[in-house]
């Protein structure tokens, strides 16, 4: 089976990671019977000879966003305008549409004082257009705040673990992401799509108990094997957002030193560092800070991608 033209890197040398437009892969949902939820009417179809472009994102809440929807200037709604064309959103089991801002929940909306909110994806969908005008893109998205790795995004989901985090209650979220990332990529032949790479942005909600700090690192390994697994792809490169506590911290910096498909994007609280991200009281990234990160993502993917052209 061929996958997304990965070609494995040294260790060590993590940007040493070839992307290539041109690949097919086979999902384990082709042998499901099928169970159409209304997404194939909504999905925008590949143009002629191409493939969609999919992207998978998932976290808690910096990955679902915080900043506000409504401080986009007219030069980033021009973006945004022309982005839409080419760019979908799947968020969260709501309707796939045109790559947008979004309406909070109403706790988060009181909380907030906002009725527009966007994370990471926003900036990288527009990034994504303008480096591709050509290409089309899927955005497969599902967060949840405050969720930890340890409990609800386990891939080897536990009660045990689940109730140390509080979340013995919480939807089983790593299950939860895969069968709707399948679900939506059902509306597409094998033929028309290809997975190019995973966005996370994850890791504050795991220094509640000091056994899930010190497992980051090894849950984080079995989150990337198994959503390759899943997907059919096992080379499948994954862009990391630095986050949470040092232990976290030392876990992401772990599996990317493991693993030369594993890329960890630094943050730093020097505010001069090229590597800080704007953010409000509570922790979470404004407009500036989201905007930033959206195009560091697709910074990276773009080097990452640059390496097959040169």
């Amino acid at each position: 089976m061929t996958t997304c033209g990965v070609n494995k890197a040294k260790r060590g040398r993590p940007v040493r990671l070839v992307l290539r437009w041109g690949c097919v892969f086979i999902l384990a949902i082709l042998a499901m019977p099928s169970a159409r939820v209304g997404f194939p009417d909504e999905l925008q179809r590949p143009d002629p000879g191409k493939k969609i472009k999919v992207f998978l994102l998932a976290g808690q809440s910096n990955m679902e966003g915080r900043a506000d929807g409504r401080k986009l200037t007219q030069k980033d709604q021009v973006r945004l305008k022309n982005a839409q064309q080419r760019v979908q959103l799947a968020f969260n089991h709501q309707a796939v549409g045109p790559l947008d801002v979004v309406a909070p929940s109403p706790e988060i909306g009181k909380i907030y004082r906002r009725d527009r909110i966007f994370g990471p994806e926003l900036f990288f969908g527009i990034a994504l257009t303008e480096a591709f005008p050509d290409e089309r893109f899927l955005l497969i998205k599902r967060t949840r705040g405050s969720s930890s790795l340890h409990g609800s995004w386990n891939p080897d989901w536990r009660e045990d673990k689940a109730a140390l985090m509080g979340e013995a209650k919480h939807p089983k979220l790593y299950s939860d992401f895969i069968d709707y990332a399948l679900r939506v990529l059902e509306g597409y032949s094998p033929e028309d799509y290809e997975l190019c790479a995973m966005l996370w942005v994850q890791g504050e909600s795991d220094d509640k108990a000091a056994a899930a700090e010190a497992a980051y690192g090894t849950t984080l390994g079995k989150l990337i094997r198994r959503v390759r697994l899943d997907t059919h792809h096992e080379a499948l490169p994954f862009i990391l957002f630095q986050v949470g506590s040092p232990k976290v911290v030392e876990g992401m910096r772990k599996s990317a030193a493991k693993d030369a498909n594993v890329i960890l994007i630094p943050q730093s609280q020097n505010a001069d560092s090229p590597d800080f991200y704007q953010k409000i009281e509570n922790g979470h990234y404004n407009y500036q800070g989201q905007k930033k990160l959206g195009a560091r993502f697709a910074d990276v993917f773009l080097q990452l991608n640059s390496l097959q052209r040169n």
